[in-house]
């Protein structure tokens, strides 16, 4: 048995530890366990490749968390707050619901990943929605900032939950067709997209209504504490 090639695991370790750049880290790695076991450089670097290219769906979910990063690390979010200050007739209920109804128009024909909590939540709606409670009460506390964020998490979830099952293609819609089918019931994916409208509407509408609730309790909170 050959041990050398686990150095590459050593490689990895150090590099973390040392906060060197992943990718390099990790090429390196590859590098060091391919050499150390006796890999020809032409044929290491023709897998290093295969694997590069076999993994690009990653990459495409990687890539866009690494450009929020920087944007946030330049300021994207207290761009978005004094962007969002600008914005006087947005208030908190018409911001949510209508980041509600988007994400769930968009869920419907199957455009899932456009947004969601890295993407769209926590970089851009979760200051605009503070922003937007700060007119309401200036001096929010960090409780009820945890339960703006919470409720635009919901708001994501919601949207994108009951929205997605109107998307025919969906795996989730093939799945409930399939357990429809080993109990004895056939449904087609047409006829369970068109039977989810009425609950993805009713779910809007619910949850609107929590929106719309959450926003008044906070006017009502901040009258009280005579701010």
């Amino acid at each position: 048995m050959n041990y050398w090639p686990l150095l590459g695991v050593a490689v990895i370790a150090l590099g973390f530890v040392l906060r060197f750049n992943p990718v390099l880290v990790v090429v390196a790695a590859a590098l060091t366990s391919g050499l150390l076991s006796g890999m020809a450089m032409p044929d290491l670097l023709a897998l290093l490749g295969t694997s590069f290219a076999s993994s690009r769906i990653l990459l495409i979910i990687i890539l866009p968390l690494s450009a929020i990063g920087l944007l946030e690390r330049a300021g994207l979010r207290e761009h978005t707050r004094r962007w969002m200050a600008q914005l006087r007739g947005l208030t908190l209920a018409r911001l949510l619901i209508g980041y509600l109804l988007g994400r769930q128009l968009l869920s419907m024909i199957g455009l899932q990943g456009v947004a969601g909590p890295a993407q769209t939540v926590r970089p851009l709606l979760v200051p605009m929605t503070e922003a937007a409670a700060e007119r309401i009460d200036p001096q929010l506390s960090e409780e009820e900032r945890d339960r703006l964020r919470a409720l635009a998490a919901a708001t994501d979830n919601v949207g994108l939950f009951f929205g997605e099952d109107v998307f025919i293609a969906l795996g989730g819609v093939l799945l409930i067709q399939s357990f429809f089918a080993q109990h004895g019931i056939e449904l087609t994916p047409v006829s369970i997209a068109v039977w989810s409208i009425p609950t993805a509407v009713a779910a809007f509408a619910i949850h609107s209504v929590r929106i719309v609730w959450h926003q008044r309790q906070m006017a009502r909170r901040a009258r009280a504490a005579g701010r």
